[in-house]
């Protein structure tokens, strides 16, 4: 493969626990109660885009991003003190940059949080010279915008590229693109991947992918 790009929440940061809980407080909060699991489940994508499926024209455009804002907030103000990659993705990452191996970001969070986690691990934006975060494309996932922006910023076709992700939105969303995916199995159990036929193997941690770059 040419090129690695990697989704971030869930995939290099094990953060979805948070965010699901985030989610389901706001939405408690906005007369929406959801149970965790059920949160789990459906809420992936653009935070607009996820307010806008679930609230329709209750809220004005403007109410959206305040409320994404106000969620995202609380996630990062919660999941400071725990940030840090998952288990073996320093490694992995050294030893890929080390082969001349392009890599990218390809991420539905805003902004913000791709701030949050680049600047707060030493060392971790070196690694992506090219990161597509929720405020530059016009679709959100599972539509491939995303990860053809990272390709074509990488320089390389994106059906040669290897995607990672921790979702079953993101495995459609590479399938879009022509992709194989490693499924880190953070968020999500394999069985919830059984329709893909994109998956090229599932990891609890990244030591378990030193084969990949040999």
């Amino acid at each position: 493969m040419a090129a690695f790009i990697f989704d971030m929440d869930g995939t290099m940061v094990d953060n979805m626990m948070v965010h699901h809980r985030a989610w389901q407080i706001k939405l408690a909060d906005l007369g929406l109660p959801m149970e965790l699991e059920e949160v789990r489940q459906t809420i992936h994508g653009k935070n607009e885009e996820i307010l806008a499926r679930l609230f329709g024209d209750r809220f004005t455009s403007e109410d959206f991003k305040r409320i994404a804002w106000e969620k995202e907030n609380a996630y990062r103000k919660v999941f400071i003190s725990e940030l840090k990659l998952i288990d073996g993705l320093s490694d992995f990452l050294h030893k890929a940059k080390s082969k001349g191996i392009p890599m990218g970001v390809g991420t539905a969070a805003p902004a913000e949080n791709v701030n949050f986690v680049l600047d707060n691990i030493y060392g971790l934006r070196n690694f992506f010279p090219t990161v597509v975060h929720a405020g530059m494309v016009t679709r959100g996932k599972p539509d491939p915008q995303v990860f053809q922006m990272v390709a074509e910023g990488l320089g390389v076709p994106v059906e040669e590229c290897i995607v990672f992700e921790d979702s079953p939105t993101g495995v459609e969303t590479a399938r879009r693109a022509g992709c194989p995916v490693v499924v880190v199995t953070s968020s999500h159990t394999r069985d919830e991947f059984a329709q893909f036929p994109n998956v090229l193997r599932f990891i609890d941690h990244y030591h378990q992918l030193d084969d990949l770059l040999s």
